[in-house]
């Protein structure tokens, strides 16, 4: 179930959703710290997470499914649109284009998991990397309706882990974000940082967020070379200039003569 875009480009503009922006986007930085020269695609509702890479990136272009709507992106009046509709079985895009995927409040909300990351796979380049953003089962986030991410269907770590792997795709990073409790309280919010640094060391497997990085492996088979035999002509000396057939009897024939 994809929430209509007009909510969640409201909630992100909230005090509680920029809050979620600098806390999960911190943990994204940890795991691309910089995306110089790349193409990016983000998918489901990730404006306001690949927006920090938007100057260093070569590319960045935004695909928001059907079922839940398109804005324009980026916002600022001169700035031409990088977003487009899309169906997240059938994108409109050529295969191994991106060199990096990011996935947000579109796993978790698509009705066709299996038919999204095939399409994932198909539009990321060999080893590119994709990044996943999920709410967490073991999580509050997934069992409260204050953020997007209480709509869509939450998983573990393993869960996510073994759906990538499935689909092809090698884990090679894990994250947790979101330790703050699920409240709209400016007290709290205020604190979140706090929240953030404990959490992580005390109770990291109840975060509120998942985040799990997976890179595209293309494998080659390697033929085995057969063993050929090379025939090596080596010169013969031949004094009369005769062939080597009459030079090999008249040899034999003088040694049979001497014996």
């Amino acid at each position: 179930m994809y929430l209509d875009v007009a909510h969640l480009k409201e909630f992100y503009d909230l005090p509680l959703g920029r809050t979620m922006r600098v806390l999960i986007g911190s943990r994204l930085r940890n795991v691309w710290p910089e995306l110089r020269g790349y193409r990016v695609l983000g998918l489901g509702y990730a404006a306001p997470f690949v927006r920090p890479y938007l100057k260093e990136a070569e590319r960045i272009v935004l695909g928001m499914p059907a079922k839940q709507g398109v804005v324009k992106w980026p916002r600022e009046d001169n700035a031409a649109n990088s977003s487009f509709l899309m169906e997240p079985d059938n994108m409109p895009l050529p295969d191994a284009f991106f060199e990096r995927i990011m996935l947000v409040h579109s796993l978790d909300m698509s009705s066709d998991p299996d038919g999204l990351m095939h399409e994932v796979y198909r539009v990321l380049a060999p080893g590119g990397r994709v990044l996943v953003v999920v709410p967490n089962r073991r999580g509050a986030w997934c069992r409260t309706e204050l953020s997007p991410f209480g709509y869509g269907r939450p998983y573990s770590r393993p869960q996510l882990e073994n759906f990538l792997e499935n689909h092809g795709l090698t884990v090679t990073s894990r994250e947790e974000a979101l330790f703050v409790p699920p409240t709209t309280s400016k007290l709290v919010l205020k604190s979140a940082r706090s929240f953030e640094q404990m959490g992580n060391i005390l109770w990291p497997a109840f975060a509120g967020l998942v985040l799990v990085e997976a890179e595209k492996m293309v494998y080659r088979g390697i033929a085995k070379r057969q063993n050929k035999v090379v025939r090596v002509l080596r010169p013969v000396f031949l004094p009369d200039g005769k062939p080597a057939g009459v030079q090999a009897k008249e040899f034999a024939y003088k040694i049979s003569d001497k014996a």
